[in-house]
């Protein structure tokens, strides 16, 4: 997979992918304009919504309404670091969700494949490449 991250102006970056983009921003006291989330906001939605996946995908392959579940994902930082310490993510289900499958629901957010590179992540290559421009 490819993307190609762009600077369309202020203090926005986007990525783009396939036929999608994702728009980042940083907020006014950081020089931007608010107009989407930062990066890291991005990242950490990331792993709510992967979760999310796995979850509606257990529901969906037996049969049960996602009506009225939810994640709530927070996050503590590290007072020593400044960076997130630890990930906390409760799946909220209503009363008749039925209560045989609520370690089933955990085990299926735990698949996020966010989560497992978190777990074992990439190595990073970052270069500097000069390319010429293109005579239009």
């Amino acid at each position: 997979m490819e993307m190609i991250v762009d600077f369309p102006g202020g203090a926005r970056v986007d990525a783009h992918f396939g036929q999608f983009t994702v728009k980042t921003d940083q907020p006014p006291m950081g020089g931007g304009d608010g107009s989407a989330p930062t990066p890291f906001a991005t990242f950490l939605a990331s792993m709510g919504t992967c979760a999310g996946i796995y979850v509606l995908g257990f529901c969906r392959n037996r049969g049960l309404s996602t009506d009225g579940i939810r994640i709530i994902q927070r996050m503590q930082n590290n007072p020593m670091t400044g960076m997130v310490g630890k990930i906390e993510m409760d799946i909220q289900v209503p009363p008749s969700f039925p209560e045989k499958y609520y370690d089933a629901l955990i085990r299926s957010a735990d698949q996020c494949a966010v989560k497992k590179h978190m777990e074992h992540p990439p190595e990073f290559e970052i270069r500097t490449v000069v390319v010429e421009p293109e005579i239009r």
